[in-house]
C-alpha cells in the first residue's frame, strides 16, 4: 500500500469516526430538551429532534451541500465521508432553535423551516466563511477563523432562534404581572445525560474539523484541539458552579451544564490554536457569560426554556472574537466582520423565512394546546401518561 493511500483510508476513517461522534448530539439535544421541559410535552421535543434530522440532512444532501462548498470534490478523503461530516453538522444548528422554541411550537412549521435552514440558509454562511474560495474579492469574503463553527453554527442558530422567539412569543404563562413564572425542569437526570452526550459530541464536532489525522503533525493537532475542547468545558462549568453558589448559595445544576456548554461553544472557534491554559480562561467566560445573560433575557420576555440564547448565540460570539483576542496571527477586526456580515444575515434571512411560513402555517401553539400539552395535540403519544400533567 502507498502512503497517499494510507493516508486516504485513515482520513477517511477520521471523517467517519468523527461524523458518529456529532451524531450522539442528536440524542445529546433530544434528552437535554426533554429533560428541561415538563412532562406534557416530552414526546413533542423528542419528535422534533428526531424529526430535523431527518429533513435537514436530506435537504442537505440534495441541495445544501454542493451550496455551501461548490462542488462534492475532495482528494483527501472519500467524498461520501467528507459529506457525511459535513452533513452531521447541519442538524444541530436547527436543534439550537427547537430547544429555544419548545413547549409552543409546532412540528410541522419548523420540520418546514428545518428544510430552508439546511438548504439554503446555513450553506450560504458555510459558503462566505468556510467556502470562502467561491466569493473571493467581494466584501462577503470573510477572512474569519472559525475552526468547527462558534459562528458558523452556534451563532448561526442562535440570531435564528432569536427570529424565531420574537415571532412565535413565549410560553403561556411564563410572564405573569407579578414577573417571571418559574418552570422548572421535569427529569434532571435525562439533562445530564443529554449533556454528556453533547460533551462527548463535541470532541467529533472540534477534534474531526482538523480535517486529517494521518499525519504525526496532524494526529497532534487533533490531540490538542480535543484536550483544549474539553478544557473549556471543565472551566464553564466550574465557574458557573461558584457564581451560583456566590449568588444563592446553592448549587444549579442545569446552569452549570449550561456553564460547560457555553464554555465548550466558546472555544470552538480556535481550539487548535491556543496553548493549554488559554481555554481555561475562554471557557470560565463562557461559563460565566450564561450565567448573566440567563436573567437579561428573561428581563426582555425572551422565553428560552433551554438557555439556548445564553449558551449558543453569546458564546459563539465570544469564541469567535476570543480568537482575534488571543491569537496574535488573527486579526481581531476580522474575526468582528464575520459575527457582524453572518449575524445580519442570519437573523434577517431566518425571520423572513420564519414570517413567511408563519403566515400560512402557525408555529405557535394555541393556548388551550400548550395548557393540554403538546404531546396529546401534536404527536398523539403522551411519553409519561401514568403522570398527572402539569399545567
Amino acid at each position: 500500500m502507498i502512503e497517499a493511500d494510507f493516508k486516504y483510508i485513515i482520513d477517511t476513517f477520521f471523517a467517519l469516526f468523527s461524523m458518529v461522534l456529532i451524531i450522539f448530539m442528536v440524542p445529546g439535544f433530544a434528552m437535554l430538551e426533554a429533560g428541561l421541559v415538563r412532562t406534557k410535552n416530552v414526546s413533542s421535543v423528542l419528535t422534533i429532534n428526531i424529526m430535523i434530522y431527518a429533513v435537514a440532512s436530506l435537504a442537505f444532501l440534495l441541495i445544501g451541500y454542493k451550496l455551501a462548498f461548490g462542488s462534492w470534490d475532495n482528494s483527501n478523503m472519500s467524498i461520501w465521508a467528507a459529506f457525511l461530516f459535513q452533513m452531521a453538522f447541519v442538524g444541530k444548528t436547527v436543534n439550537i432553535i427547537s430547544g429555544g422554541v419548545s413547549e409552543r411550537v409546532r412540528i410541522f412549521p419548523l420540520s418546514i423551516f428545518a428544510i430552508v435552514m439546511a438548504a439554503l440558509i446555513y450553506p450560504a454562511v458555510v459558503n462566505v466563511s468556510w467556502g470562502a474560495d467561491m466569493i473571493s474579492g467581494t466584501f462577503l469574503d470573510l477572512n474569519m477563523y472559525d475552526l468547527a463553527g462558534s459562528t458558523v453554527i452556534h451563532s448561526t442558530g442562535g440570531w435564528a432562534l432569536l427570529a424565531a422567539i420574537l415571532i412565535i412569543g413565549s410560553r403561556k404563562g411564563r410572564y405573569v404581572k407579578d414577573g417571571i413564572r418559574v418552570i422548572p425542569a421535569s427529569n434532571i437526570p435525562l439533562v445530564v445525560l443529554g449533556a454528556f452526550l453533547l460533551w462527548i459530541g463535541w470532541f467529533g464536532f472540534n477534534g474531526g474539523s482538523v480535517g486529517s489525522i494521518s499525519s504525526v503533525e496532524n494526529a497532534n493537532a487533533v490531540a490538542k484541539t480535543i484536550m483544549n475542547t474539553n478544557t473549556a468545558g471543565l472551566a464553564g462549568a466550574i465557574i458557573a458552579a461558584v457564581l451560583m453558589y456566590i449568588r444563592y448559595k446553592l448549587f444549579d445544576i442545569t446552569m452549570i451544564i449550561n456553564g460547560a456548554l457555553g464554555g465548550l461553544v466558546a472555544i470552538t472557534a480556535g481550539p487548535d490554536l491556543y496553548d493549554i491554559y488559554t481555554p481555561i480562561l475562554i471557557g470560565a467566560i463562557g461559563g460565566a457569560l450564561v450565567v448573566f445573560a440567563v436573567p437579561i433575557f428573561d428581563k426582555f420576555k425572551l422565553d428560552d426554556p433551554v438557555g439556548a440564547l445564553s449558551v449558543h448565540l453569546i458564546n459563539g460570539i465570544w469564541g469567535t472574537l476570543a480568537v482575534g483576542i488571543f491569537v496574535d496571527e488573527i486579526s481581531f477586526m476580522s474575526q468582528l466582520k464575520g459575527v457582524l456580515v453572518i449575524a445580519v444575515f442570519a437573523f434577517l434571512s431566518s425571520y423572513i423565512a420564519i414570517y413567511i411560513i408563519n403566515k400560512f402555517v402557525k408555529f405557535r401553539a394555541s393556548d388551550d394546546a400548550q395548557v393540554e400539552g403538546m404531546d396529546v395535540n401534536e404527536c398523539g403519544v403522551e411519553a409519561y401518561p401514568e403522570f398527572k400533567r402539569a399545567i
